[in-house]
């Protein structure tokens, strides 16, 4: 008697959708026909940091989302929005309904740095403010921008940091082209920032920016971007990093351009500036009154393998408000085991592990499974690898296959309002009708208004 593969995948972020993907169109093992995949996600809307994690003057990135589209519109794959795990349903409802579960949470909140003075007024989390200004309907209608802080920090030299420094340096205007909520428009039109410093604590050759972010950087008539010329001086160990990597060879040439530009005066002249500082460590952050007025760093210098240490020299550079993009760092999930430090839930492989077995039928993939690096390319593979290990104990199970629910009974049962594909191409035609001629689409930002408009059908 052939069987019938149910599983869940709680994410609908790239890295659950791509998981799906693999996943329906896999090789099924001896004894299965057919396999189905129900994405839940806790947003009532899919695709995760596409949507609610790259920044809205990036169209390019969001093309990606043609191709997620793609996969949620197979008749294999359902979506179901607005369902939160751990509030909705825990990991024993989603066993009693699925063969098998495949956690893509992903990472959303931002990773603590621990030096004085974080803590001040005017000291953000970049992660934060990439939700305000993203319309994440959990993020704060309104971002507090100081009327009178013209020069800012942000700590961290990722690509996050570059569209932090972006974001504000740019005016307001200049955005409005894009997708960005109202409310948004209506903040950004208050920031009065003026300089952006990036901070790096090693040089040009250790920087974690793509070429094309770091090329994008200055299309804006209103920027000049600043390279200051510490930390170009290249050790062996940055000097290796540049022979073994090409993009990283890429980076370092765009950064050299943009010195150039600097010291052979052929700046634009433009209102707004991003500073890019190398071999600046921040230590602390400075405050008077509670607030934010200044960043301390500490000078370091190559040690010959590309690392660098301390030199006890000190620099202020003052600034009114601090965002750090240190990285992005998961929330741990009900039920499973989380490793506090690494901010990943324990795995072999995709496997959910417990004290060093296996959770039956219980899998991880993305953010959540190996940490918030790479690219949102980098996620297909890791998805095969965990894909791979659910089939395997397909194979070998004697259990899986035999189980499964209907989750839309279980949910109505709860008096969950969840949301649908259908309803969130609805929603979709309602965003992009909002943005008229001028505008791809115009973001509704709060959870109940998307959920109404999703469920309208």
């Amino acid at each position: 008697m052939s069987k019938h593969l149910r599983v869940a995948v709680v994410g609908a972020g790239p890295a659950g959708i791509y998981a799906s993907d693999i996943l329906v169109k896999s090789e099924l093992p001896e004894g299965y026909d057919s396999v189905s995949v129900d994405i839940l996600e806790a947003d009532p809307t899919p695709f995760g940091l596409i949507r609610y994690g790259v920044a809205p003057d990036h169209p390019r990135i969001k093309e990606i989302v043609k191709a997620l589209h793609r996969v949620m519109s197979q008749d294999n794959v359902h979506f179901y929005g607005n369902v939160v795990f751990g509030k909705d349903l825990d990991l024993a409802d989603l066993h009693g309904l699925y063969d098998a579960v495949v956690f893509a949470t992903g990472a959303r909140r931002d990773r603590e740095l621990e030096i004085p003075g974080i803590d001040l007024e005017g000291s953000f989390g970049a992660a934060d403010f990439v939700s305000w200004y993203d319309g994440h309907p959990e993020a704060p209608r309104e971002w507090t921008f100081d009327p009178t802080a013209e020069s800012v920090a942000v700590l961290g030299v990722g690509n996050v940091a570059l569209d932090v420094a972006r974001i504000l340096a740019k005016t307001a205007d200049e955005l409005l082209t894009t997708d960005i909520p109202d409310n948004v428009y209506r903040g950004l039109r208050t920031n009065a920032t003026k300089d952006v410093h990036v901070f790096a604590r090693r040089g040009p050759a250790q920087a974690k920016f793509s070429p094309m972010e770091l090329r994008e950087l200055n299309h804006s008539p209103n920027i000049d971007v600043i390279v200051h010329g510490e930390g170009f001086e290249f050790d062996e160990g940055s000097e290796q990093a540049l022979r073994d990597h090409k993009a990283q060879k890429l980076v370092v040439d765009v950064l050299f351009r943009y010195l150039d530009d600097y010291m052979e005066d052929k700046l634009k002249g433009a209102a707004h500036r991003i500073h890019i500082h190398f071999l600046q460590n921040p230590v602390e952050v400075l405050g008077e009154d509670g607030k934010v007025v200044a960043l301390r760093t500490e000078i370091t210098e190559f040690d010959g393998t590309g690392n660098v240490r301390g030199t006890g020299e000190f620099v202020d550079t003052p600034v009114q408000a601090v965002y750090r993009a240190v990285g992005y760092y998961s929330d741990p999930l009900l039920g499973l085991p989380f490793n506090e430090a690494a901010g990943v839930v324990p795995n072999d492989g995709g496997r959910v592990l417990l004290d060093g077995d296996p959770v039956p039928r219980t899998y991880v993939t993305g953010w959540i499974k190996r940490g918030p690096v790479g690219l949102i390319g980098h996620t297909k593979s890791d998805a095969q690898e965990t894909v791979r290990r659910l089939l395997e104990d397909a194979a070998a199970s004697a259990e899986m296959g035999a189980l499964g629910g209907e989750v839309t009974r279980f949910l109505d049962e709860r008096d969950v309002a969840y949301t649908t594909w259908d309803g969130w191409l609805a929603l979709d035609h309602h965003e992009r009708h909002l943005g008229g001629a001028a505008r791809e689409r115009v973001k509704v930002v709060a959870r109940d208004e998307m959920v109404r408009i999703a469920r309208a059908l």
